[in-house]
């Protein structure tokens, strides 16, 4: 199924944050942002069981527990199984360590074989009260957190969990799945197979203003080409553009707070916010069904779609052009 006749609009919710990513986030805050997306309208929510070892699919769950199940679109992810017991050593998170240090304290099973997906996807409806999901990811069987072998467990999530999500898809168990990773290789990878095909993916960090040059190489050609859609994560760059410091889930080297520097000072000179221009530019690509920028404050609920309908004038997408700041292949809003 198309993405974008899945997806009810093109400003969903990112919930990694409600998993306590880099700071413990009290209950009742995580609850009033989940509330706010809903009462301003937003209704596509992600998740995953990594998100704080289940953390962010229950305070997710809390709320959407009490949604018409016919009035929201959800995602979650495979390739972690929560389990019961304690975790007693540092999880070994890759390039991604101490990203949840204020999560859950449940060991995670990082396991992507057709028994490990169907556990997860139990454990994904329980936590997150529901009795069915929409769209399903395979989640993170890249480079960031396996290194050189991320080849081998991109092919035991292609002879498990891809099998698997194909199935439950025909079958209309779900409406979709595909690959929910931070770099572009294991979607290339999973285009170019002979076999059943997902019907979009999650791509986050790599298409926004900060980090796009690379995706428009040769993944989006390829999945333009093919019909298949993005949703695209993390459009502030794990932060900076929205006013943090964090790129990358690290704080920010020299070398991106000064190209941020150089974004706000043309975003100043036309009067706009940095996020706009962070938003817009991502969801100008045709790929694009919908992007899904994180929140942990109600108040951002309000920014985010304030940036999605701002104006924004040619002449910045110009002036962006001609000072090197984005990729000379990028599409631009309204063909700026």
């Amino acid at each position: 199924m198309s993405l974008k006749n899945l997806l009810p609009g093109r400003l969903g919710f990112g919930t990694a944050p409600l998993g306590n990513m880099f700071r413990a986030i009290p209950d009742e805050e995580a609850r009033a942002t989940v509330e706010a997306a809903w009462d301003q309208g937003i209704r596509y929510y992600d998740t995953a069981p990594f998100y704080g070892a289940g953390l962010a699919e229950e305070r997710l769950g809390q709320v959407l527990a009490t949604k018409p199940r016919d009035e929201f679109v959800l995602s979650t992810k495979v390739g972690r199984v929560i389990l019961d017991e304690i975790e007693t050593d540092v999880p070994d998170f890759g390039e991604k360590g101490g990203l949840f240090e204020h999560g859950n304290p449940n060991k995670i099973l990082h396991e992507w074989t057709a028994e490990a997906t169907e556990r997860s996807i139990e454990g994904s409806l329980k936590r997150l009260g529901v009795d069915r999901l929409d769209i399903v990811w395979v989640h993170d069987i890249a480079q960031d957190f396996h290194g050189d072998a991320w080849i081998s467990k991109f092919e035991e999530a292609r002879t498990g969990a891809f099998r698997v999500l194909s199935r439950l898809r025909d079958e209309g168990v779900i409406k979709a799945w595909g690959l929910g990773v931070n770099k572009t290789e294991p979607i290339e990878l999973t285009l170019a197979l002979d076999e059943p095909q997902p019907d979009g993916f999650l791509l986050a960090g790599r298409y926004t203003l900060l980090d796009h040059a690379h995706a428009l190489q040769r993944l989006l050609p390829m999945a333009q080409e093919q019909g298949v859609e993005m949703v695209v994560g993390g459009p502030y760059s794990s932060g900076i553009l929205a006013g943090g410091s964090h790129f990358e889930y690290q704080q920010a080297p020299p070398e991106i707070v000064e190209k941020v520097s150089r974004l706000k000072a043309l975003t100043e000179k036309h009067g706009i916010s940095i996020k706009a221009a962070a938003l817009q530019f991502s969801l100008a690509h045709p790929v694009t069904a919908a992007v899904i920028p994180g929140a942990t404050r109600p108040s951002r609920i309000a920014e985010d779609l304030s940036a999605l309908h701002e104006n924004i004038p040619a002449a910045f997408w110009h002036d962006l052009r001609a000072a090197d700041l984005i990729s000379p292949d990028a599409p631009l809003p309204d063909a700026a």
